[in-house]
């Protein structure tokens, strides 16, 4: 299928590791153009010494002095589309949490998207058209133990999004939530070890137990991940918007 993304420009947040990084690679490879975001300088350099159509900004995309540097990397400019993605707080059970970590969950779950969203969606308004594919969890579907502060505020995500999405329906620019469940990226395993922490079990016996309770039988691959988020970045997905979207191996057992 042609995603017609030749000299797109996209914004993807998080492009050096895990899902970020792969959807930047399958975006390149399909001819976007791309703003990759991460604080690793080094592996950014990377990702744009490999391609030519990459550009990069060295910082941490939750806060406003990175978001600005954004603006000005696009400079007048279309933008197309943008992956929302960063990492997330630490896990822990509601007991075990203070209320600064909330306040941290809050500032590193919430209130970066707004800022961000709030940055670039006018325009795209202006122009007629854009795509905005947010990366949360599979646990505002279904919670997951000792994610709580994720579980929470990433369900304020979805309403935020939800109601944008349906506010500006008629702009040519949709909003989107991707939920991954466990995938094979170096994210997945702080859970493993927080629950061998919790129970005493070696964390490989805590891994391969988990995977025994996802209905393929397996960790997701990044590169599936990507190929459905890139999808949700190009024309084609024009008639999806303000959804949330499991990717989670049928880990989720709800009906909706």
């Amino acid at each position: 299928m042609n995603l017609e993304l030749t000299d797109q420009l996209f914004i993807v947040g998080g492009a050096t590791s895990g899902f970020g990084q792969a959807v930047a690679k399958k975006l390149l490879e399909e001819g976007a153009a791309v703003i990759a975001v991460a604080r690793g300088r080094e592996q950014l350099h990377e990702l744009y010494d490999a391609h030519r159509n990459a550009e990069v900004v060295v910082g941490d995309i939750t806060q406003s002095f990175t978001i600005e540097q954004l603006k000005q990397s696009v400079a007048g400019r279309s933008l197309h589309g943008i992956l929302v993605n960063a990492g997330g707080p630490p896990a822990k059970t509601v007991l075990e949490t203070t209320l600064t970590d909330w306040d941290d969950a809050y500032t590193k779950l919430l209130r970066w998207k707004v800022e961000l969203t709030q940055a670039f969606v006018p325009e795209m308004i202006n122009a007629g058209y854009g795509r905005i594919v947010y990366i949360e969890s599979s646990s505002v579907k279904q919670p997951i133990e000792n994610l709580v502060l994720s579980t929470s505020l990433r369900l304020a995500v979805v309403g935020f999004v939800k109601t944008l999405s349906q506010e500006i329906a008629k702009s040519g620019v949709t909003l989107n939530i991707l939920g991954p469940g466990s995938h094979n990226t170096p994210a997945v395993d702080r859970l493993y070890h927080k629950k061998s922490e919790q129970t005493g079990l070696p964390f490989d016996e805590v891994k391969q137990s988990a995977i025994q309770q996802i209905p393929v039988g397996r960790l997701g691959n990044p590169d599936e991940f990507a190929a459905l988020a890139v999808w949700l970045l190009s024309k084609q997905s024009g008639f999806v918007t303000g959804q949330t979207i499991m990717v989670d191996g049928g880990a989720v057992r709800s009906t909706f």
